[in-house]
């Protein structure tokens, strides 16, 4: 019996030391990963006149028409409300929604890559956080011309948003390995998330503000999603963070990568022969 947990123990710890290889080998390879996430934007809008871009002014045109609607129905000023929206609806649909969305097809669509060519597994997370984050920058560019016009300027306080969108890459990679990893294995599982995205969208303070809730508000730090973007949005909106808000975003960071390392470990082995 002794023997049999200590030979257990060690292919654990070979199973541990091979993830951490895959992870430090794929961060060498950062501009390859880098050239291939750009690749994959191009090619997404190739033909485009404007490219990327259309996205961009896609959602410009909803944000105005939802917040002039909204901000009249909720009877809230758009001066304040206008600013709001367009921040959560940019972070919520390039750096959740769409995160969520590619990190199930993480592995699936570079199946040709790992098939014919010897390279870690975690460089394909890496490219996908990458083309998100390519994608979050470029329509970041809506909430900047909303402040502008409502001459909206939250000051130093800004930099605060810096450890936020840290966490966010960090996580991002996390979901990577978490979905990438069971969505290889089960094919029907990104159905069922995509529907459960929209629940999420309801229930997550993105058209709706927190403050309209103001007696159920600590509901919301049961949310990870709203913690993950208030760590962002606060700042940008001149609030200063809350220490349940930022221990609760910590606390799910810590959750989220246990279980994707987890995922990982036991599924790295197989991931090629999934595909």
């Amino acid at each position: 019996m002794s023997l049999q947990i200590r030979i257990n123990n060690h292919s654990l710890y070979n199973r541990h030391l091979q993830c951490l290889a895959d992870v430090i080998e794929s961060y060498k390879l950062w501009n390859l990963a880098c050239s291939m996430a750009w690749l994959d934007i191009k090619l997404r809008y190739k033909g485009s006149l404007l490219g990327p871009f259309w996205m961009t002014s896609t959602s410009a045109v909803m944000i105005v028409a939802v917040g002039v609607i909204y901000g009249s129905l909720f009877k809230i000023n758009t001066q304040v409300y206008l600013p709001y929206l367009s921040i959560s609806f940019i972070l919520w649909q390039n750096a959740i929604s769409s995160m969520i969305v590619d990190s199930c097809q993480c592995f699936l669509q570079t199946d040709t890559f790992i098939r014919s060519l010897k390279l870690p597994f975690f460089l394909q997370a890496i490219r996908t956080v990458i083309r998100n984050c390519i994608m979050t920058a470029l329509n970041s560019i809506i909430p900047f011309v909303v402040f502008i016009y409502y001459h909206r300027w939250p000051g130093s306080i800004i930099l605060l948003t810096i450890p936020g969108i840290c966490l966010w890459i960090i996580n991002s990679h996390a979901i990577c390995l978490l979905l990438g990893s069971v969505c290889t294995r089960f094919r029907d599982i990104p159905q069922i998330i995509n529907s459960f995205i929209q629940i999420i969208y309801y229930i997550t303070p993105i058209m709706w503000m927190p403050s309209q809730i103001q007696n159920h508000k600590t509901l919301l730090l049961t949310n990870p999603i709203y913690c993950t973007i208030q760590l962002i949005q606060g700042p940008i909106l001149g609030e200063h963070l809350s220490i349940y808000v930022i221990t609760g975003a910590i606390l799910y960071s810590f959750i989220l990568w246990i279980i994707a390392w987890v995922t990982f470990l036991r599924s790295r082995s197989r991931l090629a022969f999934w595909i």
